[in-house]
């Protein structure tokens, strides 16, 4: 038991991840700080959303209205700056720790219209591992994907699979009913000439009996 809660802390220093929000105005510059070791990968994953003070709920923004500024520093070699981006109002960094040590992490929401600073919201995940692992957490995603895209191809096949079946059986029923309306056609005409002659016979056979019997 104790060799697998080792296992679980040593799997947690590799990979961690944070998630969680905060409200502030537009222009404002959140900053959020990290150890981390040279060579890990940091994958930030961010949503801001604008306040509408009439209906008093939050909406996602249009990209031509906000943009946000991602700078991260380097504490420990006198505030450097290795990271320096404008993103999207929904939108994701990476960057991978040059050296040791501590890292500040800062976001600033900036609109295009200086009339108005309205209240956001900023939903915000941070992934901290080796690239690695996240690359592959990443291709199991695809894998996932992939598997899923698969499925939906075979179902796909298989309806077209149904179609075509349904197809020779509505052209086998149609040449079938085809047949079956010809013959009756056939037997219709045949019956008609059959009464025809039967009839003329019948009136040549009544009249050479009334002659014969003197009645014409």
């Amino acid at each position: 038991m104790k060799t697998i809660q080792l296992l679980q802390f040593l799997l947690f220093l590799v990979y961690g991840a944070d998630a969680f929000y905060y409200y502030s105005t537009t222009g404002e510059k959140k900053c959020f700080q990290k150890e981390l070791s040279k060579g890990t990968l940091l994958k930030g994953v961010y949503n801001v959303e604008f306040y509408d003070e009439k209906t008093k709920s939050y909406y996602k923004p249009n990209a031509n209205d906000i943009t946000v500024m991602i700078d991260v520093v380097e504490i420990f070699d006198d505030n450097h700056r290795v990271v320096h981006q404008k993103g999207a109002p929904q939108s994701e960094f990476t960057f991978i720790a040059l050296d040791s040590g501590e890292h500040n992490i800062c976001l600033q929401t900036q609109v295009k219209s200086w009339s108005s600073k309205p209240s956001v919201k900023v939903d915000i995940n941070f992934e901290v591992g080796y690239e690695s692992d996240l690359d592959s957490k990443s291709s199991s995603k695809v894998k996932v994907l992939h598997q899923k895209v698969n499925q939906l191809v075979a179902h796909v096949e298989s309806i077209r699979r149904e179609q075509r079946l349904m197809r020779d059986r509505e052209a086998a029923f149609r040449d079938l009913s085809e047949i079956v309306n010809s013959r009756a056609t056939w037997w219709a005409m045949i019956t008609v000439v059959v009464l025809c002659i039967t009839g003329a016979w019948q009136m040549k056979h009544l009249g050479s009996f009334f002659v014969k019997q003197k009645v014409l």
